[in-house]
């Protein structure tokens, strides 16, 4: 699925907050998928079938999305609570529905659209209704800024008009199983959300557009490159611990997240970039701790029920857990039986004794790929 590139659903409440950003995240380097941002691409897909089908989520099982695989779990644990939530808002089953509508401003802000997990109606209500899978940070639903901009846009948009036309109430809904968060406004609040959203919009074209710390920062791909974010942090380490009062460190303390947050993005940024074979002055990949594995666990077994240690469980011990058996029969391991492999990189200063890791394979790729 694409993302405009200059504000969308899950965007506008930091580009509303922190105009600025808009430009800052444009320079950030395309940010890689991860398991659980692939399972809730997964958990979307399929109940947006299912509602638009009536289909059981079982006959779904198995379904896959990159690596990620549709299992009993997740349909327990995810789908069946979230479609269990549409029993809640819509018990007579009235509600006309449309699921996945892509919805947008047309002229009145070009380039800036989204996508509804699903939008309804029943009598004089319209509903914006957004599934949210992930376990990790409860999803407030009151003044919700992602509902607002789909309910905006989609009041724009002719495939998804029908929802709202005369409606006397919008009502926005989160599901994020088990819990069901509810909130109903009115077509002016819509109205003025969509004011302050094309005033941000404005704003963040302006060549000097202004950047904000705050809770809007916490999503924000930018923030190892943020000058409000790099600013706190040197004024963080400037201060000396001893001069702060109980007030101040309380300020700091409210901070504190979102500078781990940053710390975090700005050493995964370095990592990305030295991963892809580019330079981040002073700093290198190394190779993580090696763990070591067997050689040849057949040739391993042999070896070990020659001396007197039965090697399998479930599977073949480790080399750890052989030598801890050896010593008690003061033996020792032999060295070809065993062979130290780094699990990854991990990010380390230039004076790390350790031999930086070769790009070599990836920078082959590359060049190849620039001779096709």
């Amino acid at each position: 699925m694409d993302h405009s590139k200059i504000v969308g659903g899950s965007t506008a409440k930091r580009v509303m907050n922190c105009p600025g950003s808009v430009a800052l995240v444009q320079k950030m380097p395309p940010q890689p998928s991860n398991k659980y941002a692939d399972e809730g691409t997964l958990l979307h897909n399929v109940i947006a079938e299912i509602v638009m089908s009536d289909e059981h989520p079982e006959s779904f099982l198995g379904r896959t999305y990159n690596d990620q695989v549709l299992t009993l779990d997740l349909i327990d644990n995810k789908l069946v609570p979230a479609l269990a939530a549409l029993d809640v808002i819509d018990p007579n089953k009235e509600m006309e529905i449309e699921a996945e509508t892509r919805v947008g401003f047309g002229d009145l802000l070009p380039g800036v659209f989204g996508s509804t997990d699903l939008i309804g109606r029943i009598g004089n209500r319209a509903v914006v209704l957004d599934w949210k899978f992930g376990d990790g940070v409860a999803v407030d639903v009151e003044e919700n800024s992602q509902l607002m901009f789909y309910a905006a846009a989609a009041m724009r948009t002719e495939e998804a008009k029908w929802a709202f036309k005369d409606v006397e109430e919008i009502e926005m809904v989160i599901v994020q199983p088990p819990a069901v968060k509810r909130w109903v406004t009115t077509p002016a609040r819509i109205a003025q959300f969509e004011k302050d959203l094309v005033k941000a919009v404005k704003l963040a074209q302006q060549p000097n557009a202004e950047l904000k710390i705050g809770d809007h920062c916490r999503w924000c791909a930018a923030k190892p490159i943020c000058p409000q974010m790099t600013g706190a942090v040197d004024r963080a380490l400037k201060t000396q611990v001893e001069a702060i009062d109980v007030q101040t460190l309380g300020s700091y303390l409210a901070n504190a997240d979102i500078l781990e947050d940053w710390i975090k993005d700005l050493r995964a940024l370095a990592h990305q970039i030295l991963d892809s074979g580019a330079p981040v002055p002073g700093y290198k990949l190394v190779a993580k701790r090696g763990t070591r594995q067997w050689v040849d666990e057949g040739k391993a077994a042999l070896a070990l029920a020659g001396m007197d240690i039965f090697p399998h469980k479930t599977e073949i011990i480790s080399p750890a857990q052989a030598e801890k058996e050896l010593k008690k029969s003061k033996k020792t391991l032999p060295d070809d039986l065993v062979v130290s492999v780094s699990s990854g990189t991990t990010l380390a200063v230039e004076s790390d004794p350790r031999p930086a890791v070769l790009q070599i394979g990836k920078q082959l790729t590359a060049a190849l790929q620039k001779l096709q």
